[in-house]
């Protein structure tokens, strides 16, 4: 009888073994991702990437971010909250690469993989970025404003902040390609305009009042690029060359009217996607760069088409 129920007990452990193994196997992954922000139509592309990627690999995904990109409080707010849900891994694209270390830090010692997109965090937490490199994206806008003004004059640089790593990248990429290539251009001023279109504008506006000879201006995203856009429509500046930086409908409609000379765009779609699929090779324990490059093109009227091109433009 003693045999007979260590048996049935063995076959009992076994059996909840088993159980338990089932339900680990067919437990749901679960993936949030924190943006900067919502109001541009680079974030919603950034999104499709990511739901696209999601449904390949069969993981649940939430995707969020504040009203607008200076709300770095309730971007945080945003990531405590995805925290205290104890997802598998996590996105995140800081506003401010140094105010989320903590909660990162927190999920470093919970063990949950971070994954950093669009814009990198001062830290080593993040198993990989990624991410635009964007002082080289930067640096080919300089190289394209410099030869449509004639690689001398005055320009100006409107940037959407001075905190999270793509503000001060583009930022840093344009300026030091001026400065050590180009040596009859003069940088007047570089501007904030917190990525908003219409707190830009008014920073344009004033930019171009105080320099009326200005021949050229930069915006880093979306926002920064069509407040300039604004500002010189509304003040008929009609000689100033602006070249920008991301895609949307409005400024693919502005290079089509010849408000606007060109613009950086880059690969968002592929930023979602990769940032999915890094999280889930994570999770499997497989090796991961700590860069992801996915990659950027200078686009105008002349290769708007081009298949390589539109595939990575968006509205």
């Amino acid at each position: 009888m003693s045999k007979l129920r260590n048996i049935i007990s063995l076959i009992g452990v076994i059996s909840v073994v088993g159980m338990t193994q089932t339900a680990v196997a067919n437990e749901e992954i679960y993936i949030p991702l924190i943006s900067k922000g919502f109001q541009h139509q680079f974030w919603q592309a950034v999104k499709s990437g990511a739901e696209k990627a999601a449904d390949e690999y069969d993981v649940r995904i939430t995707f969020e971010g504040p009203d607008n990109e200076t709300m770095v409080d309730r971007q945080i707010d945003m990531l405590s909250a995805a925290l205290a849900n104890e997802p598998n891994a996590i996105g995140f694209a800081a506003l401010d690469s140094q105010a989320a270390i903590p909660l990162l830090r927190k999920a470093n010692k919970l063990g949950i993989p971070v994954i950093a997109f669009d814009s990198g965090v001062k830290s080593d937490i993040p198993v990989t970025t990624t991410t635009t490199d964007n002082v080289a994206a930067a640096s080919l806008a300089a190289d394209k404003l410099a030869e449509i003004i004639g690689n001398s004059g005055k320009v100006a640089v409107i940037a959407h902040d001075q905190v999270s790593v793509t503000g001060v990248d583009r930022r840093d990429g344009f300026v030091n390609r001026i400065k050590n290539q180009y040596p009859n251009i003069e940088i007047v001023t570089v501007q904030y305009g917190q990525g908003d279109q219409l707190m830009s504008t008014e920073v344009a506006k004033a930019v171009l009042t105080a320099n009326p000879d200005l021949k050229g201006m930069f915006g880093t995203n979306e926002g920064s690029a069509i407040g300039i856009v604004n500002a010189v429509r509304e003040m008929g500046k009609k000689d100033v060359t602006i070249i920008g930086f991301d895609s949307g409908k409005a400024q693919k409609d502005a290079i089509s009217t010849g408000l606007m000379a060109g613009a950086i765009t880059q690969n968002p779609v592929g930023i979602g996607y990769e940032t999915v699929k890094a999280a889930v090779m994570s999770l499997k324990g497989e090796e991961l760069p700590k860069i992801i490059d996915t990659g950027f093109y200078y686009y105008d009227k002349n290769n708007m088409n081009d298949p390589k091109i539109a595939a990575v433009l968006y509205d």
